[in-house]
């Protein structure tokens, strides 16, 4: 449930970030970019990749706290406070999430952006929909190749977010744990 909410809240500012990234972008701020998409595609354009984005997402968070839970169990496996097997595991565990899920990510770029080189090439007119064309493109214009573009820069940003979001977690986790510890002692 807070994957599909948090999805429904980000996928718009998603659509924003990668038109703004575009080299060939129009837009020279956010609130430029939101007005004409809302003028020239309708609101729909904001939503156009939110099925591939929990496409995505589900599986990353699913490959990404089993992981995170398996390497536990191999480092630490008696749950101990320890920042070094959280960072570790954390960063571990967002790695092969984000290598696993890049072809999702590659395809909902497509559908967010549009990129209009990419959808001449494969001589597509109009507007790009759905997970299913968005999945033919970019075979069509890279073949399976095409599914790994920016996988190594994928992993590298999810890495180190992962491992902190873990170890930050683990540390409050932590923290909390013991205070009520030290509560229940004084009663």
């Amino acid at each position: 449930m807070a994957t599909l909410l948090h999805d429904a809240v980000m996928n718009p500012a998603e659509v924003v970030k990668q038109r703004l990234q575009m080299y060939n972008s129009q837009h020279r701020s956010a609130f430029s970019c939101i007005r004409t998409v809302w003028r020239t595609e309708g609101l729909g354009a904001f939503y156009r990749s939110y099925t591939t984005q929990l496409t995505m997402n589900i599986p990353f968070q699913s490959i990404h706290f089993i992981t995170y839970e398996f390497l536990q169990e191999q480092v630490n496996p008696r749950r101990d406070y320890n920042p070094q097997s959280h960072i570790i595991s954390g960063g571990l565990a967002g790695a092969l999430a984000a290598a696993a899920t890049t072809p999702l990510d590659v395809c909902k770029t497509l559908l967010n952006t549009q990129e209009n080189m990419a959808l001449s090439l494969a001589n597509v007119s109009g507007r790009l929909s759905g997970m299913a064309n968005a999945f033919r493109t970019v075979y069509q214009l890279n073949g399976l190749a095409g599914y790994f573009k920016g996988i190594q820069a994928r992993v590298i940003y999810q890495m180190p977010s992962t491992a902190i979001s873990w170890s930050v977690y683990e540390f409050f986790k932590y923290i909390l744990t013991k205070r009520q510890l030290e509560n229940r002692t004084l009663y």
